[in-house]
Order: C-alpha cells, then structure tokens, then sequence
C-alpha cells in the first residue's frame, strides 16, 4: 500500500486524542484518524472513501510505502504501535525519523529505508501484484524488480529472532560475568565485602534463563 507523502509525523500517524489508552490495543482505529475519518474534527468515524486506508486493497495490507521523513515530530511509540495493531509490518520510506525508526526496531516492525525512485516503482508495481520483503537477504521484490536495502546486523539480528535489545545484551553473560570477576580484582573498593563481587555476578541472568524466558512469554 502507497501513501506518498513527505514529513508524514507521529501526530498524522495518531492524534494525540486517539491515545487515552492504558494499552496497546485499540489504537488501530486512530491510525491516520484526520485523514481516514470525514468527521475527525468533531471526534467521528466516519470513513473517508478517498483515503488509501478505506479502500479495499488496503484490506489485509502488511507493508507501506511512503516518502521522506516519515515518523517525524514527537517520540510518541503509539505511532508504532497503531501502524502494527492495524497490520503492517514494514514500512518503506526514503528517510524516517530517527525515534521513530529505533521505537520501529524495538516493537518488531521492520522500517526499511530505499532511494525515492525505487518506492515509486515498487507502488506502481503494487497495483499488480505483492511485494516480497526478504529480511535475511535485506531485499524487497516484485515480479519484475528486486530492491535491496541496508541495516546493520544488530537490528538484522533482533529482528529475525523476536530479540530486545535486553536480550542482546544478556547473549554475552559469561564475559559480563568475567569483566566483573577481573574487576573487583584490579579494584576491590568499589565492590562491597565479604560478598564482593559474586553478589553482582549471581544477579546476571544467565543465556539459559533468558531461553525459558522467552519460551515461557
């Protein structure tokens, strides 16, 4: 789905009035509310038969391709997560803003960032038929053209395997472990006796812990 527009902010994403939740559901129905509802002004929700989100093949549609700057303005995560409860997946634009892209990698969505001139083939080509993200060869497709894009093997990484940023982290317990033993060697002061440093050591979830985690959520 296509919506090509420059400097599309947090705010066009989701007004701030359509975020008087305590969760993250429910957003979806104030996604792009001033543009999708002909009664938005007055708090309605009555559909706008002109906009792209209210037209059937926005129906079931994972992926957005837009233009430069998108998700700019203010840090509100919502934006994300109305884009996400909605349906998409991915998001295609020229540039985004830097908040927005980070609050993107940590929910899970995907925000792939390609030259002006590719999102404009990619939409015509979407008319037609799918588009085809392929995360671990960093390109997109249609039936007749292949784009690929950039982004680092951290955010790859995180994404693939349903990862945070915390988790990440927690991948290196052992050297964590072993900084801290080395440490209170070299500097004794700082760690308090008799338990020392194993106190500190014993809080570190351990890679195992983390699997269980992640199976038991």
């Amino acid at each position: 789905m296509a919506l090509l527009a420059d400097n599309i902010n947090t705010d066009q994403i989701i007004p701030s009035r359509e975020m008087k939740r305590v969760s993250k559901h429910g957003l979806a129905d104030g996604l792009f509310a001033n543009l999708r509802y002909s009664d938005a002004a007055t708090g309605g929700k009555n559909p706008n038969p002109e906009f792209v989100l209210n037209q059937p093949h926005a129906n079931g549609a994972s992926l957005l391709l837009s233009g430069a700057n998108f998700g700019c303005g203010s840090s509100r995560e919502h934006a994300v997560w109305a884009l996400q409860e909605f349906g998409f997946r991915v998001i295609v634009a020229s540039s985004f803003g830097s908040i927005f892209f980070d609050n993107c990698i940590a929910n899970g969505m995907l925000p792939i960032i390609l030259d002006q001139k590719n999102i404009a083939t990619l939409a015509e080509h979407s008319k037609t038929g799918p588009l085809t993200v392929d995360l671990q060869q960093r390109s997109i497709t249609s039936s007749s053209i292949r784009c690929y894009f950039n982004l680092d093997s951290n955010r790859q990484e995180l994404l693939l395997n349903g990862l945070s940023a915390i988790d990440m982290t927690l991948k290196l317990a052992h050297e964590i472990e072993n900084f801290i033993k080395n440490d209170e060697s070299l500097r004794p002061w700082l760690y308090p006796q008799p338990e020392g440093a194993a106190k500190y050591r014993s809080q570190i979830p351990q890679p195992e812990a983390v699997a269980k985690r992640k199976t038991n959520d």
